[in-house]
């Protein structure tokens, strides 16, 4: 998406639509992800061999933005690679970092100084490309324009004194605070650990159960588990359908003692995701019976650098969700740990 047609549609939006959160989008090389409580992730994409530059800021009146240059990634070796800092190149001309203001080592370099970093944007904006000196990896700049105005608007800073783009003249306590977060609470102490006699029957039980339902998974890799939720009811479940990185899993909260009652379990997002469902499946699904929170990894593909985790907790009713966290470009950069959250709560 061009700088001029963002301008446009910013324009035309309804409110309710320009500042909505959570959002993911991609402008040119850049995408930028921002939570319900409007903290913003912006980051090259796609062809950067490596080499990533990461842009964050928390909604609000106060300067509270980190700019990172890092050299790594998911899938290749740079433990020889020479130090970042005097390679930088801007355009073929030389970037070089102040080391007052920068926390440099050799891979890596960061800059939490909100003069320092509004100067380094103001220099590199106009850029084409960031590279490194007799090396192939580079931080396209196209889209990084438009990435930052969408994080001012999404913040509500356009017109402010600390706009990245369209910069104003109203004070920086004109922005907006973030959000409050919303809270989801456990369900009580933590219940007594499944007896043998239980796990076994609820095993059993789980057994039964996916033998009647129409499962696409071979029986002998059909795999079923069991973790106790409350005092009296019990999380199980089985595993369904598998793909080549990707198992589907069916899910009930289920009775401790005979006879079983079980109802399924269904996951449904507070929020409407781009071009995906607000109801979820339960894709590699894990559940820890400590905290009592069940996880789900759908990746893009089998490297892992893609795709959606989400967290969710058992409130005593239903599992409500804790953490949504995505990343729609596989390019070899992160794990799932390390993807931008859409959605936190306390």
């Amino acid at each position: 998406m061009g700088f001029r047609t963002l301008l446009l549609l910013l324009a035309i939006l309804p409110a309710s639509l320009t500042w909505a959160a959570p959002a993911q989008q991609r402008f040119t090389d850049w995408q930028v992800t921002c939570n319900n409580q409007n903290f913003c992730v912006a980051r090259n994409v796609g062809a950067h061999d490596g080499l990533v530059m990461t842009l964050s800021r928390s909604a609000g009146a106060r300067t509270d933005a980190v700019l990172r240059i890092d050299y790594g990634g998911l899938d290749r070796s740079v433990t020889h690679a020479p130090p970042l800092a005097p390679a930088l190149l801007l355009d073929e001309q030389p970037l070089v970092p102040d080391p007052k203001s920068w926390r440099i080592t050799p891979l890596h370099l960061l800059t939490d100084n909100s003069t320092t970093i509004d100067a380094f944007l103001n220099e590199i904006r106009e850029g084409q490309s960031i590279t490194l000196r007799d090396a192939r990896p580079a931080i396209s700049l196209q889209g990084l324009k438009a990435a930052l105005l969408f994080i001012d608007t999404q913040q509500k800073r356009v017109g402010s004194e600390t706009a990245w783009i369209r910069k104003g003249s109203q004070p920086p306590l004109s922005v907006p605070p973030a959000p409050a977060l919303k809270e989801v609470v456990q369900s009580g102490p933590a219940p007594a650990p499944l007896t043998r006699e239980e796990r076994n029957d609820l095993l059993d039980y789980g057994t039964w159960r996916i033998n009647t339902n129409q499962c696409s998974l071979d029986p002998q890799r059909r795999e079923v588990s069991v973790g106790g939720l409350s005092d009296d009811k019990a999380l199980l479940m089985v595993s369904c359908e598998a793909g080549a990185y990707n198992t589907i899993n069916l899910a009930w909260i289920v009775s401790r003692q005979k006879p079983f009652a079980a109802r399924s379990v269904q996951l449904h997002l507070p929020f409407q995701p781009q071009d995906a469902s607000r109801d979820l499946e339960l894709i590699n699904a894990t559940f820890d019976e400590q905290t009592r929170e069940l996880v789900t990894l759908a990746k893009g593909r089998g490297l892992g650098d893609c795709g959606v985790q989400t967290r969710w907790r058992f409130d005593g009713q239903r599992f409500r969700l804790v953490r949504y966290a995505g990343q729609s470009v596989c390019d070899g950069w992160q794990g799932a740990d390390a993807w931008p959250t859409q959605w936190i709560t306390r």
